[in-house]
């Protein structure tokens, strides 16, 4: 389906404005939250560092958890997506890393914003429900498209797998990244940790640092 109704430039003009005011948002929310603590911000604050309304908030988020965390669930949504149109002879651990490109990318872009919700979510553990929350249904649309894609029934144990590796792969590129203060491209080290997977894990030469140590 299409919509015509509206030109390009006002569907493009206000849909912009949507993404501002959902950032403005997110970032007031992170940044109160990571200055006093989860439990000493209101929706109020939030809204009134973003220069909106709080009902102007709930059109945009649920909670306050919710702008905390991001649009996890909508970027799952596009993720799978992304899979989905990966060209059906692609393997499937490739085609899954060629649907990323777009989405790590995107957070190397937005680097800070990233990183400071990453370290507002380490430091608030009672944000985690919440996430794997969101992280359990993107899962769950990964295990059905990875199922469609190479023939076997949904409850077949390599989709489940190929779901679980490759999602535990991202998020330790994604800690990585983090620990490093995004000193390093987080698309390079998503790179490695894909690399290594489709390499079978082999074990890895040691550093030149652990050389060093274990010769001397």
């Amino acid at each position: 389906m299409t919509v015509a109704s509206a030109s390009p430039a006002t569907g493009g003009l206000r849909d912009r404005k949507k993404l501002q005011t959902r950032r403005a948002l997110a970032t007031a929310a992170l940044r109160l939250v990571a200055e006093r603590g989860l439990d000493h911000v209101t929706v109020d604050e939030i809204s009134a560092a973003a220069g909106v309304s709080s009902r102007t908030f709930f059109n945009y988020f649920p909670s306050k958890d919710d702008a905390l965390i991001g649009d996890q669930g909508l970027d799952g949504a596009r993720f799978v997506a992304r899979f989905e149109s990966v060209p059906p002879e692609t393997p499937a651990l490739t085609a899954i890393r060629t649907a990323l490109a777009d989405v790590i990318e995107e957070m190397q872009a937005d680097r800070e914003l990233w990183l400071l919700r990453m370290d507002v979510i380490t430091r608030n553990p009672a944000l985690l429900p919440r996430l794997a929350s969101v992280g359990a249904e993107t899962e769950r649309a990964m295990t059905e498209v990875i199922a469609a894609r190479v023939g076997v029934p949904p409850d077949h144990g390599f989709p489940s797998l190929l779901t679980a590796v490759t999602g535990a792969a991202l998020r330790t590129a994604m800690v990585r990244w983090a620990a490093a203060g995004g000193a390093r491209s987080l698309p390079d080290l998503v790179g490695e940790a894909f690399d290594a997977l489709a390499a079978g894990l082999p074990d890895p030469g040691p550093t030149p640092l652990h050389q060093s140590r274990t010769t001397s």
